[in-house]
């Protein structure tokens, strides 16, 4: 099918070099408002007809296999089209700073010093000896550590019982701890899959099995659990803010959503069925939700645009201040007895009620930083929003006249120096900076360029300013959610080497395993060692959520935070 080309593309085209000739500024003010009219209103009709022509090869696709016959095949460009990373603008902000060598020795150990000779004979008689020049290689042995463990027996007739001889913790079973803690960290760390991991281990001589890797992978990780629970508790608690993203994982061939809570000290996984603002909660309180209807929820209730007379009825009830899930569900259903019925409204009242009492907690965050997705709104009282999002939002703008594409970049570029100027202030903090920066950001974000998509992404910039802004009440406060994003990605990488976990049993400990090996990551940690440790249960190396929390004690030291000046 030969390739569609549609002739208002050739219109704009002529249009716009039409337009380049013109010097705007000599124009009568009515001529110049008449222009950028019809110059927005072609902007808006090409977006249009772009839409449309998408949606109509989607159909032609769709018919032709109806027909059996094969659809328009996908056929990825070369160079990325509608590139919306902000990384080329980013580089050069950074680009101040200065490349050091990055020299490794000091980081090496030496297992063994060999002297290379020389063949005295072969030197000239008045050589002299300078001494020693030492020159580092590494390198790696591989070999088995097969162990055969004659245990003593001890038989008591008068007991009618054997005493046996136990083997030192971590080589229950037919495996020791080195195998068990190769297998952990080439799964988790090195992302290699199950079958990479057998034909590696068979290579060096261990004689292991699929389905005895997949045991190692999933079986008797309660005390892993554990540990999980305690590194989200004190990752909650830690000083810095904490972000949350998610991405999407599949559980027994069914889609699911992996959330992702973390900082700059933890990242922790949980793989739940949804991602609304309930399951959220769910993660933030870590543990089972309780439900507050007080004037908080009722003012909740109200911004969720719950009508007045259901806020009404509520006020009426003679309720228990804090309600447990079958007191909410009892109220629910006497509200609403159909339960077909009222699907909105009962969402409200509970998402309402669930903020309410986990805003009361006295440890409920107070900051989150997320994106723009609707569940994270309304979490916490400080909602912190990410630069590097709102940044894409422009990126994503397609103008068709080289008049609009000038506008678009000129703004970018004053874009991106204001994002300079905030990490500036991040270094250096003081509150004539702040005041000055909010007066800047109302003067940028204020602009009317002419072209009108461009002018409707600016004043939706404007109307986030708390949230973009909380940086000048809170230095500390990163201005992306970067962490949370490599938080997905390791799981979106986990996704394509894995594609899904069969059971639940395997979708938590993956959870927890990927919790673990991704906050030793931060912590610097090596996870194979760290995982021996436990195996073999010597407990040499402190607990993660120990390292979280003497991180958070020595931050705690300086302020987090002051008074925006006004």
């Amino acid at each position: 099918m030969a390739k569609r080309t549609t002739t208002s593309t050739v219109e704009i085209v002529k249009l716009d070099q039409a337009i380049e000739k013109v010097n705007l500024e000599v124009l009568d003010p009515n001529l110049q408002a008449l222009l950028r009219l019809l110059l927005n209103k072609v902007e808006e009709q090409e977006k249009v007809i772009k839409g449309l022509l998408s949606e109509n090869q989607a159909f032609r696709n769709e018919i032709n296999r109806l027909k059996g016959e094969k659809g328009k095949p996908t056929i990825r460009p070369q160079t990325p089209s509608g590139d919306i990373s902000s990384e080329k603008e980013r580089k050069t902000l950074n680009s101040e700073k200065t490349k050091r060598s990055k020299r490794k020795n000091h980081k090496i150990t030496v297992n063994r010093i060999e002297k290379c000779k020389i063949d005295k004979s072969k030197l000239p008689e008045d050589a002299i000896f300078k001494g020693l020049r030492s020159v580092i290689v590494q390198d790696l042995l591989i070999h088995t550590d097969n162990v055969e463990f004659q245990k003593e027996c001890y038989y008591s007739p008068s007991l009618n019982k054997t005493f046996m001889g136990q083997v030192p913790k971590g080589y229950e079973g037919e495996f020791g701890p080195g195998v068990k803690a190769y297998v952990l960290s080439s799964y988790y760390e090195s992302n290699m899959t199950e079958s990479a991991i057998v034909k590696t281990l068979q290579t060096h001589g261990i004689l292991i099995s699929a389905c005895t890797v997949s045991r190692i992978l999933t079986d008797h990780k309660e005390e892993y659990h554990q540990e999980k629970e305690e590194i989200v508790k004190e990752g909650l608690l830690s000083s810095l803010p904490k972000q949350m993203d998610d991405t999407g994982a599949r559980v027994g061939g069914k889609n699911q959503v992996a959330h992702i809570l973390c900082n700059v000290w933890f990242t922790s996984y949980f793989t739940r069925p949804h991602k609304d603002r309930l399951t959220l909660l769910e993660i933030l309180n870590q543990g089972p939700l309780t439900y507050r209807v007080d004037d908080v929820a009722y003012a909740l209730m109200e911004e969720m645009t719950l009508s007045s007379k259901w806020i009404h009825v509520l006020k009426t009830q003679s309720l228990e201040k804090d309600l447990t899930q079958e007191a909410m569900d009892e109220l629910l259903k006497e509200l609403f007895p159909d339960p077909q019925a009222h699907q909105k409204n009962r969402k409200v009242i509970l998402e309402a009620t669930a903020l309410a009492a986990y805003r009361a907690k006295p440890d409920s965050l107070k900051i989150l930083l997320s994106d723009e997705a609707p569940q994270f709104h309304l979490l916490t009282s400080d909602p912190a929003s990410c630069w590097i999002h709102e940044g894409r939002h422009y990126k994503k703008l397609t103008p068709c006249f080289t008049l609009h594409q000038i506008y678009l970049e000129k703004f970018l570029k004053k874009f991106w120096a204001y994002y300079k100027a905030l990490l500036k202030y991040k270094d250096r903090p003081r509150p004539a900076s702040a005041k000055r920066l909010s007066q800047r950001f109302d003067t940028l974000f204020s602009e009317k360029t002419g072209y009108d998509e461009l002018d409707k992404r600016i004043a939706m910039t404007a109307a986030r300013k708390t949230s973009l802004l909380l940086v000048l009440r809170f230095p500390k406060l990163p201005l992306h959610n970067n962490a949370s994003e490599l938080g997905a990605r390791a799981q979106a990488r986990k996704r394509d080497i894995s594609l899904h976990t069969m059971s639940q049993k395997g979708t938590e400990a993956k959870d927890t395993l990927m919790t673990i090996a991704e906050t030793a990551k931060k912590q610097s940690v090596n996870i194979y060692h760290y995982f021996y440790d436990r195996i073999t249960q010597t407990y040499k190396m402190p607990s993660l959520a120990k390292l979280i929390k003497l991180a958070s004690v020595e931050h705690s030291m300086s302020p987090l935070s002051f008074a925006l000046a006004t």
